[in-house]
């Protein structure tokens, strides 16, 4: 099993195989648009800028689960991450990724990178790391800033 197992919905409600990505290191992200956290758009959209012609992709999915910080529309959170952040990488509809409506993605990727305490997501912006073959390789905190993430990702891109 991998992530290319998986798939999910667009903003735009049109289901996406991940394993569109076959071949590409991803940055697996869930994002909220009212969080203390929202500013790393702005780093997550600098990655992806420095590293998308090399086969590297930001898949982002707002979530609503942590202090209702997430609370629009998917065109509503869509509008805002390309308004206030050029948000250009795949954002998702939005989703649950913890409980009992979790989306299958995420209960994969808690299963293979557990955190520090639980494998369960306790914030916005923690991030997985997967491989060109959809294994995951790492697992990074809310707290863990986009641009602190440049070795890891050019380390899964040259392997």
């Amino acid at each position: 099993m991998s992530v290319y197992d998986f798939s999910a919905k667009t903003m735009d409600g049109e289901e996406k195989s991940l394993a569109d990505y076959k071949g590409k290191v991803l940055l697996i992200v869930n994002t909220a648009s009212k969080c203390g956290f929202t500013p790393q758009f702005e780093g997550l959209q600098k990655l992806y800028e420095t590293y998308k012609d090399q086969g590297f992709e930001i898949l982002g999915f707002p979530c609503n689960q942590f202090s209702n910080q997430d609370p629009g529309t998917n065109a509503e959170i869509a509008n805002f991450c390309q308004k206030n952040y050029g948000v250009s990488f795949q954002m998702f509809s939005k989703i649950d990724v913890k409980g009992e409506h979790a989306h299958p993605l995420f209960v994969y990727l808690t299963q293979e990178a557990k955190g520090m305490i639980t494998k369960q997501i306790k914030w916005n912006f923690t991030k997985f790391l997967i491989d060109k073959n959809g294994e995951v390789l790492d697992r990074f905190a809310p707290q863990t800033k986009p641009e602190s993430l440049d070795k890891e990702i050019e380390k899964a891109l040259h392997t």
